[in-house]
């Protein structure tokens, strides 16, 4: 869908060589700059009201799938043209941080970007990005940028075998290299002893009043080896319900649920529940 030119930036920090690759086309770079100019003013009081405010300048932007997986080597995508569902929640929370943080150039975006797109935010290959949703809550909460609330809201602990990128090696790439492949594995490994924790789709509704506007919502699965099919943000509207604010697969772009988050859910037939996460303010 988007002519793929591309450009990369090496950042030099005193007297070493980062290390930051960037692969962003003139477009998405102006992109940046014009969402940095269109979201000063969206500050507010309330961190959670201030992620959805931003959140909701994307509305209307195109779901777009695999954006990430460009060229041969693992770089820092910028792509706001085009967004999937964990994209779409990673470009809104840098945007949220950096207003927050009074930070506005393109560099900044970069690095916050790559702090949550990354473990322990280092690129530092394909291995090193969060691709199992529930690692990404649980190092972005290492990090310090949200917290996973689902055990205080009524969660209760699972554990899964997750593997589906190392069982479907063909659907990724990138996973062709043996090495990449072998890390995936032992990323796999790594989450299989962790237990995560899910709000279950029927308690939902009764729990709903403890959802807050900003948080970050992702859809467990009953699929094999996956953890998280979806994500998105919590935005209370009018009505008074949580609905899911998100780059959605079925209207093909960004928007806000017509449903309440609690009956969206029950028509997807392998849905289990979610995981619910809170950034923290600044």
């Amino acid at each position: 869908m988007f002519r793929k030119t591309a450009f990369i930036w090496i950042l030099f920090l005193g007297q070493s060589v980062t290390a930051q690759q960037v692969t962003c086309s003139p477009a998405d770079k102006q992109a940046v700059e014009n969402k940095l100019i269109e979201v000063d003013g969206l500050l507010e009081s309330d961190f959670g009201k201030t992620i959805v405010g931003i959140g909701k300048t994307f509305i209307g932007t195109p779901y777009v799938a695999k954006t990430l997986e460009i060229g041969d080597t693992e770089t820092l995508v910028v792509n706001l043209r085009g967004l999937d569902c964990t994209t779409y929640v990673e470009n809104v929370l840098a945007f949220s941080l950096m207003l927050e943080k009074e930070k506005s150039s393109f560099d900044d975006f970069t690095e916050t970007l790559e702090n949550i797109r990354y473990k322990d935010g280092e690129l530092e290959g394909y291995a090193s990005r969060l691709h199992y949703f529930s690692e990404w809550i649980a190092n972005n909460e290492k990090k310090g940028l949200l917290k996973d609330i689902t055990a205080e809201i009524g969660g209760t602990e699972i554990t899964k075998d997750i593997n589906f990128m190392s069982t479907h090696r063909e659907l990724y790439p990138f996973l062709s290299d043996d090495e990449n492949f072998e890390k995936i594995r032992i990323s796999e490994n790594y989450l299989n002893d962790q237990a995560i924790c899910i709000l279950p789709q029927d308690q939902i509704a009764a729990n709903e009043h403890l959802i807050q506007t900003g948080d970050i919502i992702a859809l467990t699965t009953s699929i094999n080896g996956l953890d998280i099919t979806h994500t998105g943000l919590a935005t209370r509207e009018k009505n008074g319900r949580i609905h899911l604010l998100h780059a959605s697969t079925g209207s093909m772009e960004v928007e806000v649920s017509e449903l309440p988050l609690a009956d969206y859910l029950k028509k997807i037939k392998s849905n289990t529940g979610i995981m619910v996460a809170r950034p923290i303010h600044p």
